[in-house]
């Protein structure tokens, strides 16, 4: 049996996928270490797992579309986390002495830690921004990443692998979607593609069944853990698109009270939802379009109104439409009106809820986080140290 630590960032959206992966991995006898925000981290794995905390601090609230927000998640989040991360993840590496790293594909302090000392480690990708980059749409997307990635790589004393890009292992990287989205996209050297990584949850919240009325259909609306801030206009352009509806609509809307104090009758406002106990009982969801939410509403057959915002939100919501699972409207402007007739023609209109169904079919056969699990167990039993690996040495 093999040894794993998985080097996760504090950003709660990032855990269920690699949590998930790691049951498995246990469940088949291995064992499992984390590196990670501790607050966020033992609700998941248990007081007895191993944990290596990194502590957790926020970062300024994301902002913009295309480039901006991409410079904002770098400069703002993915920079100053790994910074934050590094020590943790060195310290990690040298006491647990695991056979594999498993590294958030923005946690490269992660990969960096398992570079240094000759270790193999496995990249798992939680978004497409990074897996199929936007080259049309930001041209300068590509030669921006480089620079950060060379500042990342300025957090040690290591002199830069100019053939290796952190974000992609180049033992294997595991992408939590299929083709029945990305299309003929090309992808990294080494990646399979899984499809969402789903396992069970105990730290999800409770519901308020009781509230839950079966006489009628059932929408949720989400941006998310990392958008809400952006989102109290569109929450309410979606109340007030809804409320044509509500004789036969019941709308779960996750979002703190102070956003929408006083929500109408045909709508329950709450901070979470327990999502994979909610999901097979949805007839659609109205989505940011983050992978994971799109992916969880897709592995169970319900169709999706994508509004992107930024990252790969676009490029997530153009794979929607094209799969048939969904229709795309306008975040920042699409009006009330147009809004009841995207939700309208995902309830009503068999066809978004059968492409929805066939990208979930596609999920099933990819095998999720059992398939995962399989990768990450080859690779312990394949251990081939990366030749150039410099060996232990400090960190600035």
């Amino acid at each position: 049996m093999a040894r794993f630590l998985f080097v996760v960032l504090p950003v709660h959206s990032h855990l269920n996928a690699p949590y998930a992966i790691a049951q498995q991995l246990t469940d088949a006898g291995h064992e499992v270490a984390w590196c990670g925000p501790r607050s966020d981290l033992r609700p998941m794995i248990g007081a007895d797992a191993t944990l290596y905390p990194t502590g957790k601090r926020h970062y300024r609230p994301d902002a913009g579309s295309g480039m901006a927000s991409v410079r904002s998640l770098w400069e703002g989040h993915v920079l100053p986390a790994n910074r934050f991360i590094r020590d943790a993840a060195e310290r990690a590496v040298v006491d647990y002495r695991p056979d594999v790293v498993v590294a958030d594909q923005y946690a490269l302090a992660g990969a960096l830690a398992a570079y240094r000392h000759g270790l193999p480690w496995a990249t798992f990708c939680v978004g497409m921004l990074e897996l199929t980059p936007p080259a049309e749409e930001m041209p300068e997307f590509a030669d921006y990443v480089r620079a950060q990635l060379t500042r990342v790589w300025a957090m040690t004393d290591l002199p830069v692998d100019e053939t290796l890009d952190l974000r992609f292992s180049p033992y294997l990287v595991i992408g939590l979607t299929t083709a029945a989205l990305t299309g003929p996209a090309a992808l990294p050297a080494r990646c399979v593609l899984v499809g969402p990584a789903l396992g069970r949850r105990p730290h999800a919240p409770d519901f308020a069944w009781d509230a839950w009325d079966p006489a009628r259909r059932h929408l949720l609306v989400t941006v998310g853990t990392m958008a809400e801030h952006l989102a109290r206009d569109f929450f309410h352009r979606t109340l007030a698109a809804t409320a044509p509806l509500a004789d036969r609509l019941q709308v779960v809307l996750t979002a703190g009270p102070d956003l929408v104090p006083d929500p109408p009758a045909h709508a329950l406002v709450v901070p979470r939802v327990p999502v994979l106990e909610l999901m097979p009982r949805l007839d659609a969801v109205v989505s940011h379009g983050g992978l994971g939410t799109v992916s969880e509403a897709m592995a169970h057959g319900v169709p999706v109104v994508v509004a992107p915002i930024r990252h790969d939100h676009p490029a997530v919501a153009r794979q929607v439409t094209r799969a048939g699972a969904g229709v795309e409207v306008s975040f920042h402007a699409a009006t009330p009106a147009e809004l009841t007739a995207a939700v309208t023609a995902v309830l009503d209109d068999p066809a978004y809820r059968a492409g929805a169904r066939r990208v979930g079919e596609s999920f099933a056969a990819a095998g999720g986080a059992r398939t995962a699990a399989a990768h990450l167990a080859e690779l312990a039993r394949a251990h081939r140290p990366l030749s150039n690996a410099p060996g232990p040495t400090s960190l600035t």
